[in-house]
């Protein structure tokens, strides 16, 4: 029977993705891709789940790819390894209902720091190194990171990091942004936690889930009309629902909300609207 190669736990709405290969550095494959896929499936379906973390067992959070012949990251000739749109974990991250958090526990290299770019929120324990190194293997940025990386650390970054095949410690990449916190490794699972309960606790499920599409998608608009029209319509759906009615009430009577949405049945009509 093949050993599962991610542990997924859930805890007082909070969901906990581990890499676990951690005798291969949490190298990746196919078959982690998969799984990786079908744990963000199931955070989407569980409204109980209100943030994903993602983190690595070991010394490591993703050594990058597994070269090795039975780790089916690459195609045999004549076949294809690419995976239909559905099943990129790239796009089922992308796509979450629920903000994800890296924490990011330990060297991070090729896929092992372009699968955390779509993810919201990146903080990585001190020491921490990251790893631009496609060019080097004779590959381009892989996991959809040449529409991520110039995004969240500028065009030039990018491309010095990839053409020099970089491998960035933890301070310059808190000064580029790739990360926003650096943190003691003991501390890591416990910040990202703090983080995570902080939105969970305090925000509307079904208002995090549309102001997370909305975020990533009109940044990647060319003219502020893009987002000035969709949240403005979402607006004007969510003004009276029991979510807005909930959040002033608390808000009048200076007490935590209690929301009632939920993601998997009450995001109103104007969603998808891409």
């Amino acid at each position: 029977m093949t050993e599962t190669t991610i542990l997924t736990e859930i805890s007082d709405g909070i969901m906990t993705v581990t890499l676990n290969r951690p005798a291969k550095l949490n190298a990746y494959t196919q078959q982690m891709g998969r799984e990786l896929v079908a744990a963000f499936r199931q955070a989407d379906a569980d409204d109980e789940v209100r943030v994903v973390i993602v983190t690595g067992a070991g010394r490591a959070f993703c050594a990058g790819a597994d070269m090795t012949a039975d780790s089916g990251f690459f195609a045999k000739d004549g076949e294809s390894s690419d995976p239909s749109p559905d099943d990129r974990f790239v796009t089922r991250i992308f796509e979450c209902l629920k903000p994800v958090i890296a924490a990011i526990n330990g060297p991070a290299v090729g896929v092992g720091i372009t699968l955390a770019l779509p993810m919201d929120i990146r903080i990585a324990s001190e020491g921490t190194r990251f790893g631009f190194v496609f060019t080097r293997r004779g590959l381009v940025p892989e996991a959809g990171s040449a529409w991520f990386l110039p995004r969240i650390v500028g065009l030039s970054q990018a491309l010095r990091w990839v053409y020099a095949c970089a491998m960035v410690n933890a301070d310059e990449a808190l000064k580029a942004g790739l990360i926003s916190e650096v943190v003691p490794p003991e501390q890591l699972l416990a910040r990202a936690t703090a983080i995570a309960r902080e939105i969970a606790d305090n925000t509307s499920p079904v208002a995090t889930a549309l102001s997370r599409q909305l975020m990533w998608r009109a940044s990647a608009a060319d003219h502020p009309d893009a987002a000035l029209a969709v949240d403005a319509t979402l607006n004007r759906a969510l003004a009276t629902s029991p979510e807005a009615k909930e959040g002033i009430a608390a808000f009048l009577e200076k007490r935590k909300p209690k929301f009632p949405g939920r993601p998997s049945r009450d995001l109103p009509p104007p969603y998808p609207w891409w």
